[in-house]
């Protein structure tokens, strides 16, 4: 059974920082390609940052390039999502989605979209009060 459980989510001062965590079980993790997307209740979700299997290639989206940084333990199977300098407009439940993509030029064009992946976490709650 494949599982992504997300942590690290709660409640921060603007100006703080978060590290939110993620462990990949029943799968193989090194062969994943990872991602983080955002989405508060009844909006559309937001890709906010990926990495690719090796972890040699990140994207971000532009609100977040210069605070938040991608990274992956695949001794760990895990996939971690260093935040800092929040904003209040990072609040919001962060998950984080697994899959293969396929060759780097496919994980370059596909990376940033939620349909790639097929597997995800529950998801953690990232609150920052201004």
């Amino acid at each position: 059974q494949v599982q992504l459980v997300e942590s690290g989510g709660g409640l921060v001062q603007a100006g703080g920082s978060l590290t939110l965590s993620c462990v990949v079980s029943g799968r193989s993790f090194s062969r994943d390609d990872m991602v983080w997307f955002r989405q508060a209740p009844g909006i559309q979700g937001e890709f906010v940052a990926a990495i690719d299997r090796l972890g040699t290639d990140t994207k971000y989206t532009d609100s977040v390039k210069g605070r938040f940084t991608i990274s992956r333990d695949n001794a760990k199977n895990t996939l971690y999502l260093q935040m800092n300098s929040l904003k209040a407009e990072d609040s919001d439940v962060y998950y984080c989605g697994a899959d293969r993509l396929g060759n780097h030029e496919r994980w370059d064009r596909y990376a940033s979209n939620p349909r790639s992946y097929m597997y995800w976490g529950q998801g953690t709650q990232v609150t920052v009060s201004s």
